[in-house]
């Protein structure tokens, strides 16, 4: 590929490693970039942030095509991962100690998928508090972190599909298409109190975004193998 290629646009389907930030694969892909091509800048983003805990589908785009983001950000995203009942954290995922655990021994199968259907729809659900969603200026996860209590308004997210596919209790694996906007988390530990229990999100990969799906995506040595060799003179 080559630096015209960039400018004019080009749509970098990622599988963002575990422990990863967005930012971070944003910044690598553009320090690869700017280092083979020896230039100062270039426009690089993400169509959609993934927690660091979280893997899977991270959309990149270069150049021109940094003004479809919003339009990818839109898409329908699925996800798969694992809920762990019985138990929950501050952070509604595995960025925090459990602080609190619940009786399991009344949920069945049957109360697994019955509760899952409850979740179909329209929903309104609220953000988890360790967010970068911002509140008065200031990140969500800055009040968290310092224990000051925030109140945060819910809103209205789309749940297409919720299957609960397999247990291995206390952990529960699952599938979800869902709208823009959904916090897998906040469902996840709502899923718990629908239960009667609690619960936490203990791994999470998103699979497809729109039309695109993680079996297309690269990792970071991939990509880099795309470039051009640029030999210091």
């Amino acid at each position: 590929m080559e630096l015209e290629d960039f400018k004019n646009g080009q749509i970098l389907l990622f599988d963002k490693p575990l422990n990863w930030t967005s930012f971070q694969l944003v910044n690598k892909v553009r320090w690869l970039i700017k280092r083979s091509f020896r230039i100062k800048k270039i426009k690089v983003g993400h169509a959609g942030t993934l927690d660091p805990l979280a893997t899977g589908l991270l959309i990149i785009c270069t150049g021109k095509f940094t003004k479809k983001i919003p339009e990818l950000q839109g898409q329908i995203k699925e996800y798969t991962g694992t809920i762990t009942v019985g138990s929950t954290t501050p952070s509604y995922d595995l960025e925090t100690e459990i602080d609190q655990h619940f009786s399991v021994e009344h949920i069945s199968e049957e109360l697994l998928q019955q509760t899952a259907a409850k979740f179909k729809g329209k929903i309104e659900q609220k953000p988890p508090v360790f967010s970068a969603l911002k509140k008065e200026g200031k990140r969500l996860y800055e009040y968290a972190r310092k224990g000051e209590e925030v109140d945060i308004p819910k809103r209205e997210v789309e749940i297409s599909e919720f299957e609960i596919e397999t247990k291995d209790f206390p952990e529960v694996h699952f599938r979800v298409v869902c709208s823009k906007g959904t916090y897998i988390r906040s469902l996840a530990h709502e899923f718990g109190e629908a239960l009667e229990s609690g619960a936490h999100l203990s791994e999470l990969r998103r699979t497809k975004i729109g039309d695109f799906s993680v079996e297309n995506g690269m990792d970071i040595a991939s990509f880099e193998k795309l470039l051009p060799s640029r030999q210091s003179p």
